[in-house]
């Protein structure tokens, strides 16, 4: 499988993950404009998406989807009340309804050669989830956008090749920060964003013998500096690793340019 990151962050979330059969995208929270772009730049032309997965309706993931799909005519994948509240956004009140896939929010379904699982979580949206996806040999689990963790997100990312997880923010920074004080109890809580030593702790409960990178994402701008959720998470994995294989990679996901594209 292919992976790339075409952005993550509070200002716009993009994923493209693909086989040689298959192109998908997680999330659409940057413009159409920037989605192509990314796409060719990973040699990938827009028309040959196959399906488009949605994990909420806020705008950071939902931005660009209205222009993509009217232009491309791509199926869309998401909760029921997912595609209820993308639908009375700006972008996503002329998304054709023949173009939307209601999905389950434990469920597991194939898009062409990629077999997809769906995991429920807890954030501040209509029916948010989290996707793990294989091609029979390989895979990756996904996990943004949760304010806390529990034992079915542990079994979604457990045996992973790779981990594309949540490392939002650091806490001291969020509390002397600007944000007012009901935003910062928002991202902090457990219907908001993982912090940095959150999501270490869980990725120490998932780590194996088998896992190639742990890419961190959704990144706050305001709140985070890629150096430290980097750090938190190596420390986390130097005192947590006892196997006899190589460390897995840690990578820090670009906020607003495509980054960590590779093969597993």
């Amino acid at each position: 499988m292919k992976f790339a990151c075409i952005a993550s962050g509070s200002s716009g979330n993009c994923i493209y993950l693909g086989t040689g059969l298959t192109h998908l995208l997680i999330d659409m929270g940057v413009s159409c404009k920037k989605i192509e772009s990314g796409l060719m730049g990973f040699g990938i032309s827009p028309e040959e998406i196959s399906g488009i997965l949605i994990t909420h309706e806020h705008i950071d993931h939902v931005q660009g989807i209205g222009t993509f799909t009217k232009k491309y005519k791509v199926p869309i994948y998401s909760t029921i009340e997912t595609f209820a509240a993308i639908k009375k956004t700006p972008s996503g009140k002329s998304i054709p309804l023949e173009l939307m896939m209601n999905i389950e929010g434990d469920a597991s379904f194939s898009i062409g050669d990629i077999g997809v699982d769906v995991t429920e979580i807890s954030h501040d949206a209509a029916h948010p989830v989290c996707y793990r996806f294989t091609d029979g040999n390989r895979s990756i689990s996904m996990a943004t956008d949760l304010g806390l963790y529990d034992e079915k997100i542990v079994k979604h990312m457990t045996g992973s090749d790779v981990l594309y997880i949540e490392s939002n923010y650091d806490p001291e920074m969020l509390m002397v920060g600007p944000y007012p004080y009901y935003l910062k109890q928002r991202i902090d809580g457990s219907r908001g964003h993982l912090s940095n030593e959150v999501s270490a702790e869980l990725v120490s409960k998932v780590l194996h013998a088998g896992l190639k990178k742990i890419v961190l994402a959704h990144l706050s701008k305001e709140n985070n500096f890629p150096e430290i959720a980097y750090q938190t998470h190596k420390n986390a994995l130097d005192e947590n690793w006892n196997f006899g294989a190589v460390k897995p990679e840690i990578v820090v996901a670009e906020r607003d340019v495509p980054s960590v594209n590779f093969e597993f």
